[in-house]
């Protein structure tokens, strides 16, 4: 299970908690929790796009600088 996997279905498993509890200061918790899950998985993928897109920059730089 990658990163943003776990991230993202405990997101899941905190609306579902929030969901199935009568009490208001429980669900506010659980929503709260999914919704700092959600900004992690959120965080970690626009990581992971510019990871991506810094890989292709520097690949593009390096075939610039050999002359190719």
């Amino acid at each position: 299970m990658s990163t943003l996997e776990f991230y993202t279905e405990r997101a899941a498993q905190c609306r579902a908690e929030a969901e199935q509890t009568r009490l208001a200061n429980v669900r506010d918790r659980c929503l709260s929790a999914a919704s700092a899950w959600d900004d992690m998985a959120d965080r970690l993928r626009r990581t992971q796009t510019y990871r991506v897109e810094d890989a292709a920059r520097k690949a593009e730089q390096g075939r610039a600088g050999c002359g190719v």
